[in-house]
Order: structure tokens, then C-alpha cells, then sequence
């Protein structure tokens, strides 16, 4: 996957990015207002990664993103996913959030490595998101594991407040590591970038402060050859948003995050709901966002109006 020394050397000049504390993560994202018809800021009929940028894929390759389940319990839904929606990419998670070594059942980590890929066989990319939760001796062991079962890639191994501790991690072993959805600084991305601390860099939208500021973060992986999968864990308009991302941005080459989880706000916001075809989405050519916020949730939704 092009990993150590594959990229170039970061310009100096791409570490000079404006740096502004984001707004609270709650009215993140789209960088201008959905309106609607969909069109968020920018020229009309123009869809949204046309304006960010000329390069453009149709469809998005994806990947599932997970929850907590019994290995068993696990395999079969991802086997019945992959059968019925075509996905070729799938994530699973190890140890505990933030867990210090913990594990959500005992033994479960070592367990789910070894069943899931013995379940999916070898045709599926699975990769590991351990959200923070081990020391580097731990996460050193389990990237080895991962690397035994041949996963794709392992996310988040150390806490992400400790950076030279994930670049530890991420020099001791040979499977790709990956990280950042919990950043929202462009200058700590601009570190982890630039001394290599991951393989695979994840910005997230509503962390980040918007699609403009993740767009930078893709363009600091491009210009350092690292790939950009941004992070996007649930099926609000967090997912339009960043399937335009992945849609626009040549970094974001790798199969992209796709929540298979429903929650209860995120439902009945907007539409069309984007469409899953044999692991792929294709990437909306109406204006601005291709979807529309759904009349009942406008007429039923808390409004509020901020003042500069």
C-alpha cells in the first residue's frame, strides 16, 4: 500500500495553515447552510465536490464501520452484508475505548481476529480500530496479530492525546496504522503528518470544523504521499458530507467509511438516502449536497438563530 517512505517529503510551506478553535461539534460539518434544495454555499447547480475540487470519482469504494459485538454475532452479520451489499472492506474493534489495555470481554480481541478472518476469508480488507485503547507494548502485540491474519489496517492503536506514542506503534510495525478522528487543530495534523506518527490520516468533518478545514488535511496527506480515509461513524449528514469529500480528494483512495448502524437522530433528516451498490456508492450529481432536508423534520427541528 505504498507505505514507509513511499511519499514526499512535506513542502514547508503546507504546515502554514490558519489555525481557528472550530464551533461546537453539533453545527459542524457542511460548511454553509443546507438548503432546501440541497445547495449549500458555492455556485447553483453545481454539485458540492465539484466545488471543492476538478478531480472527481463517480462512485466511493467503503467500508463498514463497527460496534462492540461477540465474535460470532459479528461474523455473521458482516458475511450477510458483504453477500447482500457487495461491501469488500469491513472494520472491526478490538480492546476497549480509551481502555488501558482492557478489553470489552475478556479475551475478545484475540478472539475476533482470528474468527472474523477465519469467517470472511481471505478476498475480505479487514482492519481494526482499537479507539485509543492500549499502551504501545499492547499495541504492539495486537498490530502483530493483525499483521499474522493479514488485516488492512489498524486504527487509532494508542490514545490520541499521546502522538509519539501511536508514532512508536506505527514505526515498530509493518501492517498500516492510522489516526486522527479525534483532532481538530490543523497544525497538530500538520505534526502527525509530518513526522510520519501514522500511515493513513482520518479527519473527521465535525471535528475538524467543516469540509474546508478536512479538505486541507486531505491536501497535507497528498502532498506527503499518505493516504486520507476521513472518519464518519453514523448515517447523518455526516456521510453526504464526506462522500463528497472522498469523491473529490485524490488521497482518499482507499475504501471509505460506511456506518451500517441506525440511530434514532439521525433518522427522517433528509433524502434521497444514498444507496450501497456491490460496495460502492455513487457519488450524487444534483446541486450542492444531492439530498434535501425532509419537510417534517424542517417543520418539527428547534431553531435557532446565532448572531456574529
Amino acid at each position: 500500500m505504498g507505505r514507509r517512505g513511499a511519499g514526499r517529503r512535506l513542502p514547508a510551506d503546507a504546515l502554514q495553515v490558519p489555525e481557528q478553535l472550530p464551533a461546537p461539534r453539533a453545527r459542524r460539518g457542511g460548511d454553509g447552510a443546507l438548503g432546501h434544495h440541497g445547495q449549500g454555499g458555492g455556485p447553483a447547480g453545481v454539485p458540492a465536490d465539484r466545488r471543492a475540487r476538478a478531480h472527481v470519482r463517480p462512485h466511493v469504494r467503503l467500508q463498514h464501520v463497527p460496534r462492540h459485538h461477540p465474535p460470532e454475532d459479528e461474523a455473521e452479520r458482516l458475511g450477510r452484508l458483504i453477500a447482500e451489499q457487495g461491501f469488500r472492506a469491513v472494520k472491526i474493534r478490538v480492546g476497549e475505548a480509551m481502555g488501558r489495555d482492557g478489553d470489552a470481554a475478556p479475551g475478545r480481541t484475540e478472539r475476533i481476529i482470528t474468527h472474523l478472518r477465519d469467517a470472511l476469508g481471505p478476498d475480505v480488507d479487514l482492519s481494526a480500530d482499537a479507539n485509543g485503547g492500549y499502551s504501545v507494548p499492547r499495541a504492539i502485540r495486537v498490530g502483530r496479530m493483525l499483521e499474522e491474519h493479514g488485516y488492512f489496517h489498524f486504527e487509532e492503536p494508542c490514545p490520541f492525546t499521546d502522538l509519539e506514542a501511536t508514532a512508536q506503534v506505527t514505526a515498530a510495525l509493518d501492517i498500516a496504522v492510522s489516526g486522527g478522528e479525534q483532532d481538530f487543530s490543523l497544525p497538530q495534523f500538520g505534526r502527525m503528518i509530518a513526522m510520519r506518527a501514522v500511515d493513513i490520516v482520518q479527519p473527521d468533518i465535525g471535528y475538524i470544523g467543516g469540509i474546508s478545514r478536512a479538505r486541507k488535511v486531505a491536501v497535507l496527506a497528498e502532498a506527503a504521499g499518505i493516504p486520507c480515509t476521513p472518519h464518519c461513524a453514523n448515517d447523518s449528514l455526516l456521510r453526504v458530507f464526506t462522500l463528497h469529500l472522498a469523491a473529490a480528494m485524490p488521497a482518499c483512495a482507499h475504501p471509505q467509511e460506511w456506518s451500517i448502524e441506525t440511530t434514532p437522530w439521525t433518522r427522517d433528516v433528509y433524502g434521497p438516502m444514498p444507496e450501497v451498490r456491490d460496495g460502492e456508492v455513487p457519488v450524487p450529481t444534483e446541486p450542492g449536497w444531492g439530498v434535501e432536508l425532509l419537510p417534517s423534520f424542517a417543520r418539527t427541528a428547534d431553531r435557532a438563530l446565532t448572531r456574529a
